[in-house]
């Protein structure tokens, strides 16, 4: 038996409390009094704790339905994106294939003309770490040579990140670059 007042692990009922039968709980009641109204008040906190909690739960499941049909999208009246990736490319000066076309991967899609081809080339390209857009790095050493005037962007969203890359056949590492994303940009090769 503790003292008076002393604190009483919650998860058990005091030393000495017989909760066995109702008159030996009567009976304990006048020697433990001072533990059990400080075991019972914490208690009733807790069960008003619980059960407030208990119901701002409930409330929010059952609003759960309602939360995943209306959406943020449709909430400012837009349509909801598609899954998937999606890319806008630009194409100038490459000849034939001038022009704005609209890529979706997983599934393939949109109006660019080799949509499959050019998913798979940016699958391959895609590795943790590196990004498959990523401008030739400041203070690389490229090779003097022009690729013609072929300039591209490309903007969207890949591997769900923001795309925003310029590419241009200016020099050896820009040339490389293109190429490498060729059908995603279109082959000017000369």
């Amino acid at each position: 038996m503790g003292p008076v007042g002393a604190r009483w692990d919650l998860k058990r009922p005091p030393p000495g409390w017989p909760f066995d039968s109702p008159d030996l709980a009567l009976r304990g009641i006048r020697r433990h009094a001072p533990q059990l109204l400080h075991s019972a008040a914490v208690r009733q906190g807790m069960v008003h704790f619980r059960l407030r909690h208990r119901s701002l739960l409930l409330a929010a499941l059952a609003l759960l339905p309602l939360a995943t049909t209306i959406g943020p999208a449709h909430a400012h009246g837009h349509r909801a994106a598609p899954h998937g990736d999606r890319l806008l490319v630009t194409v100038r000066h490459a000849g034939r294939a001038d022009g704005t076309y609209v890529l979706r991967c997983h599934p393939a899609g949109g109006t660019h003309p080799a949509a499959g081809r050019a998913c798979a080339v940016l699958e391959r390209r895609t590795v943790w770490g590196r990004d498959p857009f990523a401008p030739v790095p400041p203070g690389r050493h490229c090779t003097l040579q022009y690729g013609g005037p072929a300039a591209a962007h490309v903007t969207g969203r890949w591997a769900g990140r923001p795309v925003d890359a310029w590419f241009d056949r200016g020099d050896g590492c820009r040339i490389a670059g293109w190429d490498a994303l060729v059908p995603l940009l279109p082959n000017v090769r000369s």
